[in-house]
């Protein structure tokens, strides 16, 4: 190889290097830019947040988002409207969603939100299984981007250098934010496309066909108690926050499941003791859906066990809003007592217009 082509060589070699050095840069500019995942700032002025990937853009959005109110819960909270809440509670709220609801997984997302913000309420849906749930968080050991969920930056190469976030989910971002009719209120919400009735609810349902001779109530007292205190230990660090705390109304299927596993006592047990303690926080207001009789007994409703329409959430914040069914001292062990009852009669009676026995 001679001088000159020796020089072009090299020239090339540069050449090449600072273009990928460039295009690099270029990359990473894009994606903080836009920053589909709401890692650095909340959406630029004419764009709107596009939120569709929860354990990818929760913790962002806790961090950068303008907000004073959360909804925190499970997948069964993903269709709620935001704008139901603003309108009906005058503040400003965002979702925190983990899809299994457990409830060191939901603390830890509110810890992340008030490290950046001051809440006036958080309307916190609580799961039966949260309370029995594992006290260590699981983000990790799902497989979240814990890039994202950390504050350390320089481990963020896995976001501003991937083909997935630059060739997919920005164009995705600004093809919704130019979309008229998208609704920013409806984040993570996934009811659209989804179909609810009795068949879809009963064909979802691998029913047992034995029934498990019925636990003792305080089966899962272990884990209640650690439960209860990571929401006690939230509740008494935040004074200045309204905890307006729910329980969903799951379908009969779930109810039929929960008595044929031997679990039904326990899961109401649980319901009575977390109930008994939150009560008594005057932040604390407790509301209970669960005994909404011909909702949870009309499975057109539903989806499966526990998935029900948007429809459902709406009534469930209407009636969050004024304030029905809340459960006070002197209501909640009997209130419990008639969702024991219902589910004797669901197990006995209603369920066997689906199956024989």
């Amino acid at each position: 190889m001679n001088d000159v082509d020796i020089k072009l060589s090299k020239k090339f070699i540069k050449n090449f290097f600072i273009r990928s050095i460039l295009l690099i840069i270029l990359m990473i500019a894009l994606v903080v830019i836009f920053d589909p995942f709401y890692q650095y700032h909340k959406p630029l002025a004419g764009l709107k947040s596009v939120l569709t990937d929860k354990e990818y853009q929760c913790v962002g959005t806790l961090r950068n988002f303008d907000y004073d109110a959360l909804i925190v819960g499970s997948s069964v909270c993903e269709n709620y409207n935001n704008h139901w809440f603003d309108e009906g509670f005058n503040c400003t709220t965002i979702k925190a969603i983990r899809s299994y609801g457990a409830t060191a997984d939901l603390c830890y997302l509110l810890d992340v939100a008030y490290k950046n913000r001051d809440l006036k309420y958080v309307f916190y849906n609580i799961d039966p299984s949260s309370l029995y749930a594992s006290t260590e968080t699981t983000y990790e050991s799902t497989g979240c981007p814990m890039y994202l969920y950390d504050t350390n930056y320089l481990n963020d190469i896995s976001y501003v250098l991937n083909k997935d976030v630059l060739m997919e989910k920005i164009p995705y971002m600004l093809a919704f934010s130019f979309k008229s009719d998208y609704d920013e209120g409806n984040s993570y919400n996934w009811a659209q496309w989804k179909y609810f009735s009795s068949e879809l609810a009963t064909g979802m349902y691998n029913r047992r066909s034995s029934i498990t001779p019925m636990y003792e109530e305080t089966y899962y007292k272990n884990e209640l108690a650690g439960n209860i205190d990571l929401l006690t230990t939230l509740v008494e660090a935040h004074p200045e926050t309204t905890f307006k705390f729910f329980f969903s109304p799951y379908s009969m299927l779930w109810w039929d499941n929960a008595y044929r596993t031997g679990e039904r006592d326990s899961c109401i047990y649980n319901e009575k003791i977390v109930i008994s303690i939150l009560l008594e926080y005057d932040n604390v207001e407790i509301y209970y859906y669960q005994d909404m009789d011909e909702i949870i007994t009309n499975l057109d409703n539903y989806m499966d066990m526990i998935h029900f329409s948007k429809d459902i959430n709406q009534l469930v914040c209407e009636k969050l809003i004024v304030g029905e069914d809340r459960l006070t001292k002197e209501n909640y062990e009997d209130r419990l007592m008639n969702m024991y009852e219902l589910s004797e009669r669901i197990v006995k009676k209603d369920i066997l217009e689906y199956y024989s026995k």
